[in-house]
């Protein structure tokens, strides 16, 4: 049970929806500026905003964790998901709406069946593309309020060198480009390691960024069971980081949404190439040392002034390090040895300060970019250190004696006179069973 002190604590989206809702009070955003940023319509806005203004607290809902009062029944659910899959299937969901209220006297809405079907990973009959309405976006007013961050593969050392992958992140405001790494491909480490290159600039208010896998998990898949008993839906090793650094993140639809870092990969696909081969680099580790100071000359010929000229880039929070917040997390049952499983062999846990045992814990396991191994819990984060072997493992090698190194005259003499093989020990895994065994006389009972 956690103490009451951290139960009264809002959490990290709470205390993001403050942040931002400050900057509104004090003048310095608008309701609609405020909107896009914590990914809510205006008029939600308008609502925290009233109850704000009563105080923090007032942002943390009264209902959550509470199961919602007209939730549908779970054998109801079942049993439309049945029909749906049986006797209805093939049919549309609007169709199948009306068909389930006519014949079997179930009333659903439409809505309401679409969203159950997709809970059970029931894939619609058609689907329809409904016509987007796309028009030119504004700068934020103030730099550091939102971060466009994309993956370019892209031939960057030549065109007969294989493909590489930078990571990087433009401020929507000025233009500026805090940082960036290569990457063998788009994978977490790049945007975990982008994060940690911009560190110096401070925490901005949202990222902006397509729907990849890295980002989000696929919302269409059906609840895990972990996930039906916390009621939360799981999070990637990045969307967890930028939850627990209270960053926002807004996911685009499509790649015109993002225009603005994609219009950077043209330009860095001209002007960074043409240097990576001027400079004669064709490596990763030679391109991310030089990449920053490309960069410096970059944001001086090509960032613009922002509206505003306040920045919007938060402070790290006190304790909060970038390290053990930009990594990758795993959850680990401490055994009773004071060890936690590892793919590379066990880990073991150092004493604790306050003389408690580890032993029966859940604990994270986090794995650093650079790759050092730690553990969190309550607070408490310590390094980790390879555990001695299991003593219930070890067991003798069998080792030839080199040939090939001077012996003393005694030891070649008895090695060349006993030339015999060493007999092999019995197995244990084979048992062979004894003449008179009544498994053997099964067969002359059977005659």
């Amino acid at each position: 049970m956690e103490p009451k002190d951290r139960q009264t604590q809002p959490d990290a989206r709470s205390q993001h929806r403050a942040y931002v809702l400050d900057h509104v009070v004090a003048g310095s955003l608008t309701l609609d500026q405020a909107a896009k940023v914590l990914g809510l319509s205006t008029r939600q806005v308008d609502r925290l905003l009233a109850r704000y203004r009563d105080g923090p607290a007032t942002l943390t809902h009264g209902n959550r964790g509470r199961p919602p009062a007209n939730r549908i029944d779970d054998q109801l659910r079942r049993r439309v998901v049945e029909l749906a899959t049986t006797t209805y299937a093939g049919v549309n969901h609007t169709h199948l709406a009306e068909l389930l209220a006519e014949r079997e006297g179930v009333v659903v809405a439409e809505r309401t069946l679409r969203r159950i079907l997709a809970e059970a990973s029931v894939r619609p009959v058609r689907t329809r593309r409904p016509p987007r309405h796309r028009s030119r976006r504004e700068r934020m007013r103030r730099e550091g309020q939102l971060l466009q961050v994309d993956g370019s593969r892209h031939r960057w050392f030549g065109p007969d060198l294989p493909f590489a992958t930078l990571v990087a992140g433009i401020d929507d405001a000025t233009g500026r480009v805090p940082g960036g790494t290569f990457r063998a491909q788009e994978d977490a480490v790049g945007y975990l390691t982008f994060a940690q290159t911009a560190e110096h600039h401070g925490l901005p208010g949202a990222v902006y960024s397509d729907r990849h896998g890295i980002f989000i998990v696929e919302r269409n898949r059906a609840p895990t069971l972990a996930e039906q008993l916390t009621g939360k839906r799981s999070f990637t090793q990045v969307g967890r980081a930028l939850e627990e650094a209270g960053i926002g993140w807004i996911g685009a639809h499509s790649a015109e949404a993002k225009g603005r870092v994609e219009r950077l990969w043209g330009t860095f696909q001209d002007r960074l190439v043409s240097e990576l081969r001027l400079a004669s680099i064709t490596t990763i580790e030679a391109a991310n040392a030089f990449l920053p100071g490309f960069l410096d000359r970059h944001n001086e010929r090509f960032a613009v002034a922002a509206a505003e000229p306040e920045l919007a880039w938060r402070p790290w929070p006190a304790g909060l390090s970038s390290e053990a917040v930009f990594c990758f997390h795993y959850p680990r049952r401490v055994g009773r040895d004071a060890t936690v499983s590892w793919p590379d062999g066990d880990l073991a846990l150092p004493r604790r300060s306050d003389g408690r045992s580890w032993a029966g814990r859940t604990v994270i396991l986090q794995e650093r970019l650079d790759g050092s191994l730690w553990v969190d819990h309550d607070g408490l984060c310590v390094p980790v250190r390879p555990a001695p072997a299991d003593a219930g493992q070890l067991r003798a090698r069998r080792l030839t004696p080199p040939l090939d190194r001077d012996l003393p005259p005694d030891l070649t003499e008895l090695l060349d006179a006993d030339t015999s093989p060493v007999p092999e020990p019995p197995s244990d895994d084979v048992h062979r069973p004894r003449p008179d065994h009544p498994w053997r006389r099964y067969r002359d009972r059977r005659r």
